[in-house]
């Protein structure tokens, strides 16, 4: 006779049955997860692939700069050796003297024959060491604390009018304003300029000087500029531009059309090493008329924008201490290839 199974062993397989049902449910739940952490897992390497991708082309370019610049201060040692033996063979008067007026000083610097032999013996990179050229340099813009906003004519004999100097933009991710951006790069290359034997001419040291885009074109040619070198930043709207460019004036500019050729000479000598220096895009040189610190040179003149403030990367690469020697390493060797032509 058959016995029917008893409420108990019901109950057990009944159980049993759910026991099964929870571990199948809270194992395949557990196997999303781990799929799911696994994805994630995933994604984190390939992020973190990818900031390591970055950190050696980061390396990679410091590296090449920094080789560059010593390649360049080894040709410009050996420079300042020929130019030191020349002179030491090349007869002169010891009534000679050579007398160039300091920056935004009433004194001057008098360097007779003999005193100029023992700086160049002493290397102690005085302004006579190697070349001699005058080179005015404009940092662009000026501080917020000072009100420019009165108007100067754009060019001589011009009834358009504009204002007299800016503050300029301003890093869209450093938040470092151009004006102290274009001083510091402005500095930095007027030292590198220093040591290979220029002289140089400042329209301003601080950013609390008042002085216009007129003013300032009229004062380097005062002081016996040769070239003058005015340095900017860019920016636009749509932060996806990048890249250095230079800006002179055309052959069409009603102020000076004399200057256009030599001022483009100029342009693509700073850009080209400018570019090659710091790796930035090439977006070439620019014709523009309507620059009051352009239309107001009396000698060759060029504007440098040196990279977009409102790119994520140039902004960044810019803000940085020891690029910002790459970029005035840049300009100066522009400098030394146009006078080399």
């Amino acid at each position: 006779m058959n016995k029917k199974p008893g409420f108990i062993s019901i109950l057990l397989i009944i159980t049993g049955l759910l026991c099964i049902g929870s571990l199948f449910f809270f194992g395949f739940n557990t196997y999303q997860r781990i799929v799911s952490t696994e994805n994630d897992l995933n994604g984190v390497m390939d992020q973190i692939s990818q900031e390591q991708q970055k950190l050696k082309d980061n390396a990679d370019f410091y590296i090449n700069a920094v080789d560059e610049k010593q390649a360049a201060q080894e040709l410009q040692e050996k420079r300042a050796n020929s130019t030191t033996e020349t002179r030491e063979r090349a007869p002169g008067s010891e009534d000679t003297e050579t007398t160039k007026s300091s920056v935004f000083s009433q004194d001057n610097i008098t360097v007779n024959q003999e005193d100029e032999e023992d700086i160049f013996s002493s290397g102690e990179g005085s302004v006579f060491e190697n070349s001699g050229h005058v080179i005015g340099i404009d940092p662009g813009h000026q501080g917020y604390n000072l009100d420019m906003s009165d108007t100067e004519p754009i060019g001589p004999g011009s009834s358009e009018m504009k204002a007299k100097a800016s503050t300029g933009t301003e890093g869209s991710y450093t938040g470092l304003p151009e004006y102290q951006l274009n001083l510091d790069i402005s500095l930095k290359l007027k030292t590198i300029l220093e040591s290979r034997g220029y002289q140089v001419i400042m329209t301003r040291t601080d950013n609390d000087t008042a002085i216009s885009n007129k003013e300032r074109a009229e004062y380097v040619a005062s002081q016996g500029a040769e070239i003058y070198v005015r340095v900017h930043a860019n920016g636009e709207d749509s932060h996806t531009s990048s890249g250095a460019l230079t800006m002179a004036p055309s052959p069409d500019n009603p102020y000076i059309p004399e200057l256009s050729e030599e001022s483009a000479k100029l342009s693509r000598c700073i850009l080209d090493s400018y570019c090659q220096a710091t790796g930035f895009n090439n977006l070439g040189v620019q014709y523009y008329d309507n620059m009051t610190g352009i239309n107001w040179s009396t000698v060759p003149v060029t504007i440098i924008e040196m990279g977009f403030m409102t790119n994520e990367s140039d902004d960044t690469r810019m803000s940085d201490a020891a690029f910002q020697d790459v970029m005035a390493e840049g300009i100066a060797n522009g400098i030394d290839v146009y006078f080399e032509q």
